[in-house]
């Protein structure tokens, strides 16, 4: 499937919860010849022609590499929640995954995670019969194998994806890393809501190999994926990472390197605007949080309303998109920081994986 007007800048964690789900449910040698191609213009404009070949013919090289390169062999980088259920969907379309982290403890769980989560896809896809069920579970596990070296599992692999903390510095460090290591046939991905692909992918010599892949959490349930190319990504790239998507038996979406790409983009202003309409309700009587919430899941249908949907991110999430973008654009009014939120994200109350956010779960 072509792209038309991939040729988009940069965009600003993670939602390593699914936001579509929330609001449904419950309801890369590239580089080198770039620079290469313009050491020779400078040089001698007289020999623009040679040039022009040079990077032609140097990004035919590794677009003839993806073009070959089928997507069998995966590793995953982060063994949280949303490393793991990618994991899982992989494993169980039939590909080989390594799941990497730092820590075996967390390798551990993560594997006990998926198979948690497979016994409960049994319960209602193998109901009669729970033989083929067990057999099922045990098929898929034999598809995971886990590594705390991720230097090592990249190098018989076709796809790297990273899943973990959303933190510019540390993703450049790991794929600057891994581009020294890993085949060039190997593309990278990152499963970033809110950082910019092209910022990640400028730490490797692989751009045309780099494109993001956004799943949504849980992974098994949610259909949709953001698949992200930059302006240097390739096409043959861009094309395996939508059909290695439809692979998995997920509906992906082309998307632009643009802040939060589809989803969050558009998610998350309006979570803002709820939590800035309580800010001004405090003393203009525009509603409780409560209020607020009853109001959008019984006047417009959604299963949450955005402060229950802020919880289950994680506020710290929030301030942490929010704070990128205002960065970036300090004078869009979408973007404007709350008082609220930063004072709760101070107080360590980030919603349900902490006991208390906007409502307490303890």
């Amino acid at each position: 499937m072509g792209r038309s007007g991939m040729n988009a800048t940069a965009g600003v964690p993670i939602f390593e919860v699914g936001l579509l789900f929330l609001f449904f449910y419950f309801y890369a040698p590239e580089i080198i010849c770039l620079s290469l191609t313009g050491v020779l213009q400078v040089a001698n404009r007289q020999m623009g022609s040679m040039a022009f070949f040079t990077h032609h013919f140097c990004r035919g090289l590794s677009s003839s590499a993806v073009r070959s390169a089928v997507i069998k062999h995966v590793t995953i980088i982060g063994g949280g929640q949303m490393g793991a259920g990618i994991a899982q969907v992989a494993a169980a379309t039939g590909h080989s995954v390594t799941l990497v982290d730092t820590c075996e403890d967390i390798l551990k769980k993560a594997v006990k995670g998926i198979e948690g989560s497979l016994k409960r896809v049994v319960k209602k896809k193998y109901a009669d019969k729970p033989e083929a069920g067990e057999e099922f579970i045990q098929k898929v596990l034999q598809n995971v194998s886990t590594s705390t070296d991720a230097g090592s599992a990249a190098q018989g692999s076709d796809l790297v994806l990273e899943a973990i903390v959303e933190n510019l510095k540390i993703k450049q460090d790991l794929f600057g890393h891994l581009d020294k290591l890993a085949p060039a046939h190997t593309i990278f991905a990152s499963n970033t809501s809110s950082l910019p692909i092209s910022d990640i992918a400028s730490s490797t010599d692989r751009q045309d190999r780099f494109g993001g892949l956004h799943f949504f959490n849980p992974v098994p349930m949610m259909k949709l994926v953001e698949v992200i190319g930059t302006s240097a990504t390739s096409q043959e790239t861009f094309d395996a990472l939508f059909n290695f998507s439809k692979e998995l038996g997920k509906t992906p979406v082309s998307c632009k390197d643009t802040p939060g790409f589809i989803v969050n983009r558009l998610l998350v202003p309006y979570i803002m605007e709820a939590i800035r309409l309580h800010e001004r309700g405090e003393c203009f009587c525009h509603g409780s949080k409560e209020d607020i919430d009853i109001a959008m899941k019984l006047g417009a249908g959604y299963p949450m309303g955005p402060f229950e949907l802020s919880d289950y991110v994680g506020l710290d999430t929030m301030k942490f998109i929010m704070d990128g973008w205002s960065a970036k654009d300090p004078d869009n009014l979408l973007f404007t920081p709350s008082e609220l939120l930063n004072k709760l994200v101070a107080e360590g109350k980030y919603g349900k994986k902490t006991g208390e956010g906007f409502y307490k779960y303890k």
